[in-house]
């Protein structure tokens, strides 16, 4: 499982290092092969490559007639990108994912237990604090799934 915030960089070249932390993990899971892809908050979600194909199985299996299906599946399968984990425990993030993002130098990168988004940092802290700020009011919306937890 993956947790945590944690700041990170990116070089010149668009290399990402790990954090130490994680990188064991990783290895077990998934003998350092990520992928990565987009999500519609523009940020990446990084998977080990065993979620991720198990994720993509999903997606490919879904009626492809429908419009929203296929708006996914071209943005998370047409976006998925393999990353390799280097013997320093760093990921090079493609171009596009990078301008996808707005990735430059300060990211963000939020473990999100299976999987990690990566965030552009400014993007995450503006985010972040419009979620905190935002007043929902009382929680009729919340989803029947989450109507019995307790936090």
């Amino acid at each position: 499982m993956f947790r945590g915030a944690s700041k990170v960089s990116l070089d010149a070249k668009g290399r990402l290092a790990i954090p130490s932390r994680y990188r064991e993990r990783i290895v077990a899971r998934a003998d350092g092969h990520l992928v990565a892809t987009v999500d519609r908050d523009y940020c990446l979600l990084i998977y080990p490559l065993p979620d991720w194909e198990e994720i993509e199985r999903k997606l490919v299996r879904l009626p492809s007639l429908n419009k929203q299906v296929r708006r996914l599946q071209r943005l998370m399968v047409g976006y998925a990108t393999e990353l390799d984990m280097d013997a320093h425990g760093r990921i090079l993030i493609p171009r596009e994912l990078r301008e996808f993002a707005g990735l430059e130098r300060h990211a963000m990168l939020i473990g999100q237990g299976n999987k990690f988004e990566l965030w552009d940092e400014e993007r995450w802290n503006a985010r972040r604090d419009e979620w905190l700020a935002a007043d929902d009011g009382d929680l009729a919306d919340l989803p029947q799934e989450l109507e019995s937890l307790s936090l």
